[in-house]
């Protein structure tokens, strides 16, 4: 099941001067990476969008944050190929001195892209992050990046390919290919399965927004998604047939489930639009019990490439429990 590669990238950071985080960071850390790309390489800052800029086929700005296929069957925009991984456990302030980790996931053969990424990080630390603080003059808390790791979140490898004041960066070598999540998932029980979802998971199932953990609509997602990614970043010669698909989203039905989520009401606010959208969703645990079998390599998937809406903001991160 599934062609697609995941690149995994772990930040460490230390903070220059306050710095004062959400509970839910992702949305600042997608608003912080998207302004460091732009500032650093946009050549056209005159359009209005992407998809009005001339320069959008070779422009490492529209292919990282804002990925365009003219031919695409949905429209012009197509899946992101990647998700923030945002700081967990809810701290808000940073003193000088302390350690600020995140993380981000690329998809495919956008990892070529990378040291576009390393550039851009002059420009993330200077703008700075969180919430405009009296005590920093107005200004946004500011962060070093000391180190940046390459790593298998299933094998637990990790490579260094960056440091802070080496010049040399390294290539990364480790990724999560289709027999890594094989692997993990023969690991799994066939009959009960625990998800700890991280941070707000929103899903729309039957065009109405869900407010619990279910089984039928976290499945239909994942496959849309997994589906989306593979088409766009993965290998054709080895997706999968979309008859497995609809096999699995009736299986899913069998499954049930016992919920011990609660509902985070959530919104994010757009530098760009001045108005804020509602990101909230389920967190906690639910278990699931049933023949879980055919479900396992895409439930791994998931942990991966995450689920729901606002997944480039940090949402639908979610853990499988052994």
């Amino acid at each position: 099941m599934g062609s697609l590669v995941s690149h995994h990238f772990l930040f460490t950071t230390e903070v220059v001067s306050p710095l004062e985080l959400d509970e839910h960071s992702g949305s600042a850390l997608r608003g912080s990476f998207f302004d460091a790309v732009w500032t650093r390489f946009c050549n056209n800052k005159a359009a209005l969008t992407c998809a009005a800029c001339p320069l959008h086929t070779m422009c490492p700005v529209s292919a990282l944050v804002a990925p365009l296929r003219e031919e695409n069957e949905r429209g012009r925009d197509i899946p992101r190929p990647y998700v923030i991984l945002p700081p967990l456990g809810g701290k808000k302030l940073y003193e000088p001195g302390a350690q600020l980790t995140f993380g981000i996931t690329l998809f495919g053969n956008i990892v070529q892209l990378f040291p576009y990424i390393i550039l851009a990080a002059s420009a993330l630390e200077s703008k700075g992050l969180g919430r405009r603080l009296d005590e920093n003059r107005g200004q946004r808390g500011r962060f070093r990046i000391k180190q940046i790791e390459s790593y298998n979140p299933i094998s637990a490898e990790r490579q260094v390919v960056y440091q802070e004041e080496k010049p040399k960066v390294g290539i990364p070598t480790l990724s999560v290919t289709s027999a890594d999540v094989a692997t993990r998932a023969a690991t799994l029980s066939t009959r009960e399965i625990t998800l700890d979802f991280l941070t707000p998971t929103r899903i729309v199932y039957k065009e109405k927004l869900v407010h619990h953990a279910a089984f039928g609509p976290l499945i239909s997602r994942l496959l849309e998604r997994l589906t989306a990614l593979e088409r766009e970043y993965g290998d054709e010669e080895g997706q999968s047939p979309t008859s497995c698909w609809r096999k699995l989203a009736q299986l899913a039905r069998n499954v049930q489930c016992e919920d011990d989520t609660r509902w985070e009401e959530l919104r994010s606010y757009s530098r760009r639009t001045r108005q804020t959208t509602p990101i909230g969703g389920v967190q906690g645990r639910a278990t699931f019990t049933g023949d879980l079998a055919p479900f396992r390599e895409l439930l791994v998937w998931g942990e991966l490439i995450h689920v729901g809406k606002n997944i480039v903001k940090g949402n639908g991160w979610y853990r499988i429990e052994n």
